[in-house]
């Protein structure tokens, strides 16, 4: 047989697989009016397994059988989506736990920011605040949580991202463990600089103190000065505060030029950071389920089981509903080795229906999904 008589077979072929597809989807859409009206969840593990199972059975070799457990695989995943999709209509899919807000309190809202005076932290909050916000300052993430977590603070201003740098971990692993929400971002241009004591020159610098990102975004800076030893702190602001409370001439910060303002020390180099665009995103946070109605981007984390194709299966909720997934993440998972909870971002809104059928999807097939927030 010449080529074309096997294309023409072919094409005889797949209209007969097309018009099988819609009688399929026919039927499945039968069975989302069932589930509507009896309460019945959508997805069925264990019913899906033995479908695959028994698909495999009706091959007539390996190869044939990995391809038919694959094709089978996006058949049921676009079935459910089409299950998901008539719940979404008949309004069966139920609210999501948030409440819509048309704006956030900052009027009567009490403020927390990890570090100190100084810190690119404040910085962000003022921007996003203003300046006759109710504040205070704690020691780390984790107080900043708490102090949101127990209400003594409303809101949290927190770094969870460096355009240079990359995204900071331990703010990743806190969302997670805390049940607190973002609510609104703050990007925050970043300029370093280096500062010593009045009087100090680069000459007599032997010791560096800052953020570690900070050293890392200062890096071919720093290489010019090898001899120069590196001392990571918590934050760009304790290490203005340790400069200038140790007295020590040999000492230097990289921080903000808002900082050796605070501290009354002397900018010996602006602009350190090899990135002129250098950024920093950071997250507003509070312990309340709220989003507001305006809001534009959402964050979640979820974990997937260790099979093949499974983070795949879960990113096809964003195309099959036509969402512009913005950013992707992973974490390792605390005493599961090698497992890992990925984080993803998305255009969209907890108001919209897309977004709600998406998340049922996700909610019903991945592990510990989580809504970070919609902001």
């Amino acid at each position: 047989m010449d080529l074309m008589q096997l294309r023409e077979q072919i094409d005889e072929i797949d209209a007969n697989i097309v018009e099988l597809y819609e009688r399929r989807m026919n039927i499945s859409s039968q069975v989302a009016d069932y589930k509507i009206e009896t309460g019945k969840k959508v997805f069925d593990r264990e019913r899906e397994v033995e479908k695959l199972r028994k698909v495999k059975e009706l091959t007539h070799n390996e190869f044939n059988a990995h391809g038919v457990q694959e094709l089978f695989e996006q058949i049921m995943s676009v079935s459910r989506k089409l299950q998901y999709k008539k719940l979404a209509e008949k309004g069966s899919l139920g609210r999501l736990p948030f409440i819509g807000v048309d704006e956030l309190d900052m009027k009567n809202a009490r403020v927390v920011f990890q570090g100190a005076e100084g810190a690119y932290s404040q910085m962000a909050m003022l921007k996003f605040f203003g300046e006759d916000v109710n504040c205070f300052h704690v020691d780390t993430f984790r107080d900043a949580m708490s102090a949101i977590e127990e209400g003594s603070a409303d809101f949290a201003v927190l770094p969870i991202e460096n355009s240079t740098a990359g995204i900071v971990n331990e703010i990743y692993d806190l969302m997670t463990e805390f049940e607190n929400y973002i609510v609104g971002e703050q990007i925050i241009k970043i300029e370093h600089c280096l500062m010593g004591l009045p009087g100090s020159d680069l000459n007599q610098i032997k010791t560096v103190y800052s953020h570690p990102q900070s050293l890392m975004q200062s890096s071919r800076y720093l290489n010019d000065h090898a001899s120069w030893k590196q001392v990571s702190m918590q934050n760009n602001a304790f290490a203005a505060m340790k400069v200038k409370d140790d007295g020590d001439m040999s000492q230097a910060a990289i921080a903000s030029e808002q900082a050796a303002k605070i501290y009354g020390l002397e900018i010996l180099e602006r602009g350190v950071n090899q990135s002129h665009t250098n950024s920093t995103r950071f997250i507003i946070v509070t312990n309340q389920k709220i989003f507001l109605k305006k809001a534009s981007k959402v964050s979640i984390c979820f974990e997937v089981p260790n099979e093949s194709g499974s983070l795949y299966h879960m990113l096809s909720h964003f195309i099959y509903n036509n969402l512009n997934m913005t950013k992707i993440e992973s974490r390792p998972i605390e005493d599961r080795n090698w497992e890992y909870r990925f984080f993803i971002d998305f255009d969209g809104n907890l108001a919209d229906s897309a977004v709600k059928n998406a998340l049922r999807g996700l909610r019903d097939e991945a592990r510990n999904m989580r809504i970070l927030g919609n902001y």
